[in-house]
């Protein structure tokens, strides 16, 4: 049986996602549902692009429609943990883009919802699903580096003037933007609250334009990462150097197609099509995860769980810049 989709928020990440599914992924599997947005115009030049069935003029109306078993929220950076808790709300299972929620408390709220009315949540790291990440898994478990000592990690992009990245009003800043992937690395890594958080960082006006964070853990282990969006394009690469080995990701770490180890080179490289993001035909592994979350009924996907998504939002707090309420 098809998983049957919504989309909140026709923008050019959904339009991303969606192309994903569309071009990566078997027909069988996904059926398109619905559009909401607030614009009913571009709902429909949007439902009309992918074949959706219908359109609304508002996100209730998504929320209501009971053709609709998923949702992926692709809204600007502030109605996210507000529309993700309507959608949990009408017992819609939801993926909602990163940040799923400007601060810790308003992904603990959400994530509350989730757990009461016993449906998938989803935030949209889809970092976490690329089959870098899994062969990274495969070598941690296998203990092929020994134990990880040190994680490094770099996203720097020159994006500081774009209005969305400038205004605090949506979101903006680096952080929320960017940061998120080297603090999720880490997390991914050691899976667990560092024992101590040092992050100093530079805002440009209301919001953070750059930070570098150390992560101290309990064992001696340590996170240097770094993200900046008023700097020349950087290596963006990631790394985990263990007792007996090293790991290397390539660039761009957060959405990364190659990666190399003491087992070698693997590379698993994307088909291209009409994207607006770096490797955006990334996206069909969550969407595909998440279709399997929804058939083995779990509220949760073991490659991002609720207690990791709890850990980065944390540490996310500590990062200089300011967080709307």
């Amino acid at each position: 049986m098809a998983t049957k989709w919504g989309c909140v928020g026709p923008g050019k990440i959904s339009w991303d996602f969606f192309l994903a599914i569309q071009d990566n992924l078997p027909k069988e599997d996904h059926e398109f549902v619905a559009v909401g947005s607030r614009d009913l115009t571009r709902a429909q030049t949007f439902a009309e692009k992918f074949n959706f069935k219908k359109s609304y003029g508002s996100y209730d109306e998504l929320a209501s429609d009971k053709d609709v078993e998923v949702v992926y929220i692709g809204t600007v950076h502030t109605s996210h943990a507000e529309l993700s808790i309507k959608m949990l709300s009408a017992g819609k299972h939801v993926i909602c883009e990163k940040p799923m929620g400007m601060n810790y408390k308003q992904v603990k709220q959400v994530l509350d919802v989730a757990k009461k009315k016993n449906v998938l949540f989803v935030e949209g790291v889809w970092s976490r699903w690329f089959p870098v990440y899994e062969k990274i898994r495969e070598e941690l478990n296998a203990g092929s580096i020994g134990d990880p000592r040190l994680v490094q990690a770099n996203f720097c992009v020159p994006i500081i003037d774009i209005p969305r990245i400038r205004d605090i009003k949506v979101g903006g800043g680096g952080a929320l933007d960017i940061g998120i992937y080297v603090i999720q690395f880490a997390v991914f890594v050691f899976k667990e609250m560092p024992q101590s958080i040092t992050a100093v960082g530079n805002l440009r006006g209301d919001v953070d334009e750059s930070a570098c964070i150390i992560l101290k853990y309990k064992n001696g282990a340590m996170a240097n990462l770094t993200y900046h969006t008023d700097a020349g394009k950087g290596d963006n690469k990631a790394s985990i150097l263990g007792k007996t080995g090293r790991i290397e990701v390539q660039a761009p770490m957060h959405c990364p197609t190659s990666m190399t180890s003491v087992s070698g080179t693997s590379a698993f490289p994307l088909k291209d099509a009409d994207y607006f993001h770096t490797n955006s035909a990334g996206l069909q592994y969550e969407a595909a995860a998440v279709r399997e979350c929804i058939r083995k009924g779990v509220m949760e996907s073991e490659n991002y769980t609720h207690a990791e998504i709890e850990i980065v939002h944390q540490i996310m707090d500590e990062v200089p810049g300011n967080r709307l309420e």
